[in-house]
């Protein structure tokens, strides 16, 4: 069956695939756009699968919320000028509703779940890279839920090169929960408050601290003292509630909320490539190895 420029057109509207790619894939399918579609999904994995070994340490993070649910997750691309491609972006957009509609558990649930009748998230996302040309991976995502009487405080940073969501507790103010999600993004605390850092963190705390001290030569008389208010100024630096408020440093985070008539119940804060190894090619000793073995 001869193959026309209005199959090929259809294809890539449906599919979004280069045009030669179109085109090979309706000669090898006779012309069959179902067949054709299929040939170039499984040909986007087969592409994915190539790329499986690079790092993809760039992206964005992004929230979506849908009345009482929220998600905030993380997408990776290889560079950072494919995070801001349409295409990419219309991904993110696509798996944060996905996540919100599904809830699963795990990134490996949502992988394994079908975004659209017949195609699973992980083909999709495989179907991406093929027209991208890129690594990409959903890496981590955490849904919320409040009450009509609490709310969300969803910030994204440099178009999401950093993402915060908080949940306020007993107000409706969305700007108040916002705020302090951009104090979140600007400080970022890992506890909500000094109870959520568990006993061993701060004996341990305590120990370099006394030591440091020790060191100083201050005498031994003083040093628990000395010790006490250090504690309590590296409480500031990882308690998000015991932080000055980067909207007004003439009050704490914890007053700021309690203005509010809220608490502060939880934050979730994402960086991009954050724990991500990113791999630094050393061109220069690469042209040496190659000439070397010559």
């Amino acid at each position: 069956m001869a193959v026309t420029a209005q199959m090929v057109k259809e294809l890539r509207e449906k599919t979004g695939a280069g045009m030669m790619d179109c085109k090979k894939a309706l000669t090898e399918t006779n012309g069959d756009l179902d067949k054709a579609i299929d040939f170039l999904r499984e040909k986007g994995i087969a592409s994915a699968a190539k790329k499986a070994d690079r790092v993809a340490a760039e992206g964005s993070t992004y929230i979506a919320v849908e009345g009482n649910e929220a998600v905030i997750l993380e997408v990776n691309s290889e560079t950072d000028f494919v995070a801001k491609n349409e295409g990419f972006q219309n991904l993110v957009n696509e798996l944060a509703t996905h996540l919100l509609a599904t809830k699963p558990a795990t990134v490996e649930e949502a992988h394994a779940s079908n975004i659209t009748e017949g195609t699973t998230v992980e083909s999709h996302i495989n179907a991406a890279i093929a027209k991208i040309g890129e690594k990409l991976s959903l890496r981590r995502f955490e849904i919320k839920t409040k009450t009509d009487n609490d709310s969300f405080g969803a910030y994204l940073h440099m178009g999401g090169r950093i993402g915060v969501l908080t949940v306020l507790e007993g107000t409706t103010d969305d700007s108040a929960a916002k705020d302090v999600a951009m104090h979140i993004a600007a400080l970022n605390p890992k506890y909500v408050s000094r109870d959520q850092v568990s006993q061993e963190e701060v004996a341990h705390e305590k120990e370099v601290l006394t030591q440091q001290a020790l060191n100083e030569g201050k005498p031994a008389k003083i040093v628990e003292k000395m010790v006490e208010g250090r504690l309590s100024k590296y409480f500031e630096d990882v308690c998000a509630l015991d932080q000055t408020f980067v909207k007004n440093p003439d009050q704490k985070v914890r007053q700021f909320v309690e203005s509010k008539g809220a608490t502060l119940r939880e934050f979730v804060r994402y960086e991009v490539g954050e724990g991500i190894e990113k791999r630094e090619d050393n061109f220069a000793e690469e042209v040496m190895n190659q000439v070397n073995k010559k």
